[in-house]
């Protein structure tokens, strides 16, 4: 089983261990519910170093990727990310990734940890013929996480000199970013619904820069967060999980991601792009799909799974992908692949959860939104 850099660290801390994707990974230090709420009030540090890197670079690079992924990436500025997919030629998803445009002619793919090498594989075969090369950099790089409320305080404790470099860091933006004595790719994503911060530096910083952060971050409330928490709050934020509601039976469209999806791309002689999965996925753009993925809001106490079936009266019209009690909102939140005649915001249904039904009501998504600042 793999381990990350930090795996004494999580130890010491007394964290209870997992096995994810092949890596033995922090599941949670105290209580789930304790650092979900450290997150939504104060700051969470996550180990994602799990998370799989690929680089991709040349003169081509950005051109590669547009043939590689659904999205657009000519048009990335340096500095910026962007959401994405791979997908099979029947347009069903391979993984959906996170690319950072470093420079010109680099690019960084993230990828998650059950499809690292899938992605790395795909990456490669798409991108022969290109001036571009692939390069799998996970091994060389430990993933850390702030997210929260207090995020920026945080990781600007570890950058001095750069606290204003942080501050005015957009949303999907990156910059390096010198800290602890090293530069370091930052980015501004997360995976929470809060503002954050993942850094991305060598695995040699990955204990210096853990316990530095922790003993910053300790006086405003961060505390260290496992992936119960990480579920818990991406599932409040209405983000999907690739294997709950993405996977190869899935396409962007069913999972009301079809806007991630560019039909426009054109290379620089003006020709339209050829991606990977464009014809099936060109086929059913605007048509209406056997099923929808909508949001759950429990109107009872019980909690629905993953496999629950959703029912309208009698009759099964869906099931569940990813559901739990939600900390932040006090009632049962699921996310839930249903037919369409059924998926419209107010709609009421039921889950049978372990043979009884509880009343759910078809809610839109997110569930949870930051308050402004």
């Amino acid at each position: 089983m793999n381990a990350t850099p930090l795996l004494a660290e999580h130890e010491a801390l007394g964290a209870t261990l997992t096995d994810f994707a092949g890596w033995q990974m922090p599941l949670r230090y105290t209580s789930d519910v304790a650092e979900h709420h450290a997150v939504r009030r104060a700051a969470g540090l996550f180990d994602l170093t799990h998370m799989g890197e690929v680089a991709v670079v040349g003169p081509q690079a950005a051109l590669a990727l547009d043939h590689a992924l659904v999205g657009s990436f000519q048009d990335l500025a340096v500095g910026r990310a962007r959401y994405s997919m791979l997908c099979q030629e029947d347009g069903a998803v391979l993984d959906d990734v996170v690319v950072y445009r470093l420079a010109q002619d680099q690019l960084l793919v993230v990828a998650n940890a059950a499809n690292a090498e899938v992605v790395r594989a795909e990456l490669e075969a798409r991108a022969a013929g290109f001036e571009a090369q692939v390069r799998d950099v996970s091994a060389d790089t430990t993933l850390l996480a702030v997210q929260g409320p207090k995020a920026l305080v945080v990781v600007q404790a570890v950058a001095p000199g750069q606290e204003s470099t942080l501050e005015e860091m957009p949303y999907y933006g990156c910059a390096v970013v010198r800290v602890l004595g090293q530069d370091v790719l930052v980015a501004r994503t997360g995976y929470t619904g809060e503002d954050g911060f993942e850094i991305y530096a060598s695995n040699g910083q990955a204990v210096e820069l853990w316990r530095t952060l922790l003993e910053v971050g300790g006086p405003v409330g961060l505390v260290p967060a496992g992936l119960a928490a990480r579920d818990s709050l991406r599932l409040e934020a209405g983000m999907p999980l690739y294997g709950n509601e993405l996977d190869r039976t899935t396409t962007p469209f069913e999972a009301g991601l079809g806007r991630v999806v560019r039909f426009d791309k054109t290379g620089p002689d003006g020709a339209p792009v050829d991606f990977v999965g464009r014809a099936a996925l060109q086929s059913r753009k605007g048509a209406e799909p056997a099923r929808v993925l909508v949001g759950l809001e429990g109107l009872g106490r019980r909690a629905a799974r993953a496999g629950y079936p959703v029912l309208r009266g009698e009759v099964t019209v869906g099931h569940v992908t990813s559901g739990a009690p939600s900390p932040t909102l006090g009632h049962p939140v699921a996310l839930a692949y249903v037919t369409p005649e059924v998926s419209v915001a107010g709609t009421e249904l039921s889950v049978d959860v372990r043979g009884r039904p509880e009343p759910f009501r078809v809610e839109p998504l997110p569930f949870y939104r930051r308050p402004k600042a």
